[in-house]
């Protein structure tokens, strides 16, 4: 049931519909003067995550086109202690921020307004990410260790011109430090990872989804997922990818089942019977956003997946103690 993009093409036609499908790079081309809908109705955003096993940064530029956001957050998962959360809320900013419209060519996304600078910088396989805050100084540099990565253009069945055209990427090496005031931490390239979410579109105004991405290694072999569920209709293309040794599988739908408390296991079954993760939460970070129109709660547990997971060849591999996240978000906007 599900269509792979394998040729280029618009993200949206003529009339401003999307071209449903999945592909395993940027093979649609995405034009904002192609979107027809109200102004109000567009979301664009990219979001990065570095982590270890216990630190987690992310950097967000964004926007829901009435409210915008820049923000820098690093926290502790294992000690479950923030240590900087900094945000800047930007009104009305519609298309101010000049986002890009493909994720892998050679680009520089940047803010730089009020004594915040942030940039995001992509060079060929590597994307360099820079901020300074206040006394806060970041540089991270990631690198690209699999030329596939997940790519979703959705309709939504609320309006025949929403859409949500979606690229992660994860499997990316990271290195870098985080600087504020005297204090200094530190992410070395043999443990740390980076995830780009960046997502572009028209959504209704109330959404409810289920997302999962980790990156992590497998007896010496760098293994990585993204599984979700619930980011608009799903029948042509799920987000639902596993990674290893350089080469992408695809999965079909994935269930997220949870217990009665988010810090109670979670466990990720698809339907097919190729993954099988049980998630150990230790951490709910736990985000709630309420600025104009916007009302967004978001649960994103930290903690580590064993299980199994089985290739597109029929290889079946034993997962033990990745760390990473899963998360639940709730979201009017």
């Amino acid at each position: 049931m599900e269509k792979e993009l394998l040729e280029r093409g618009p993200v949206l036609d003529k009339k401003g519909r999307p071209n449903p499908g999945f592909s395993r790079k940027s093979t649609l081309v995405y034009r904002r003067s192609a979107i027809r809908a109200m102004p109000w109705r567009v979301k664009e955003w990219d979001f990065y995550q570095v982590s270890d096993d216990r630190l987690c940064l992310q950097l967000t530029i964004g926007h829901a086109a009435y409210a915008g956001q820049v923000s820098l957050m690093l926290f502790d998962f294992v000690k479950g202690e923030r240590l900087l959360d900094l945000s800047k809320i930007l009104a009305l900013p519609f298309g101010s921020l000049h986002m890009p419209e493909n994720t892998e060519c050679d680009h520089t996304l940047a803010y730089d307004r009020g004594g915040v600078f942030m940039a995001f910088e992509t060079r060929g396989a590597e994307r360099i990410l820079t901020c300074s805050w206040g006394n806060v100084d970041v540089s991270v540099r990631l690198k690209r260790c699999n030329p596939d990565s997940l790519v979703i253009n959705l309709p939504f069945d609320e309006s025949p011109r929403a859409f949500y055209y979606n690229h992660k990427i994860n499997c990316m090496t990271a290195q870098g430090v985080v600087r504020a005031g005297q204090e200094e931490w530190n992410f070395h390239e043999e443990n740390s990872f980076g995830i780009l979410d960046w997502g572009r579109g028209v959504w209704p105004f109330h959404n409810e989804w289920y997302w999962s991405n980790a990156t992590g290694y497998l007896d010496g072999e760098m293994f990585g997922f993204n599984l979700g569920c619930g980011f608009g209709n799903t029948d042509t293309a799920s987000e639902n990818m596993l990674f290893y040794r350089g080469k992408s599988h695809k999965l079909g739908k994935v269930d997220f089942v949870l217990g009665e408390e988010y810090m109670q296991p979670w466990r990720l079954r698809d339907r097919e019977g190729r993954l099988d993760l049980t998630l150990t939460p230790c951490y709910d970070r736990t985000t709630v956003t309420k600025l104009l129109w916007v009302d967004n709660c978001c649960h994103q547990m930290f903690g580590t997946f064993s299980g199994k997971a089985v290739l597109d060849d029929g290889t079946v591999l034993k997962v033990e103690d990745v760390v990473s996240f899963a998360e639940h978000a709730v979201n009017n906007w």
